[in-house]
């Protein structure tokens, strides 16, 4: 349980960090269309695993984690397009960048713990 509410505080962290981001982000239609695309992902990494907190099965968790994974690694995306259009430089976006490889990781091998316990379950077929 104290795994789930520090992942739960992580996630709420690392989206806290993206929205000063986005914030400091200078005007312009490209830095706009960005940042609108990355504070969604964003927002979603932490939502999206609040609900898997709440799954009704070891199926919905895995599904709904697999979404925290998706936004997550969109986050990645939408960072490396704004180092890669000049609008900020790759130095100041390490340390969150590397959250994001670390939220990713996390949640893929939670996909993948879930994935062995459902199938550990399943009883073996004889022919």
């Amino acid at each position: 349980m104290q795994e789930r509410e520090e992942l739960n505080d992580r996630t709420k962290a690392y989206t806290k960090r993206v929205m000063r981001l986005v914030d400091s982000l200078p005007q312009g239609r490209t830095a706009e269309a960005l940042s609108k695309q990355l504070l969604h992902s964003a927002t979603s990494v932490g939502a999206h695993y609040r609900s898997a907190c709440r799954a009704n099965s070891i199926d919905d968790f895995i599904a709904k984690m697999g979404i925290v994974e998706e936004d997550a690694n969109d986050c990645l995306y939408w960072m490396e397009l704004l180092v890669d259009s000049g609008l900020i430089a790759e130095k100041k976006l390490t340390s969150l960048m590397e959250e994001g490889n670390a939220l990713v990781t996390i949640t893929t091998a939670s996909i993948n713990t879930a994935r062995q316990s459902t199938a550990a379950r399943q009883p073996t077929q004889s022919r």
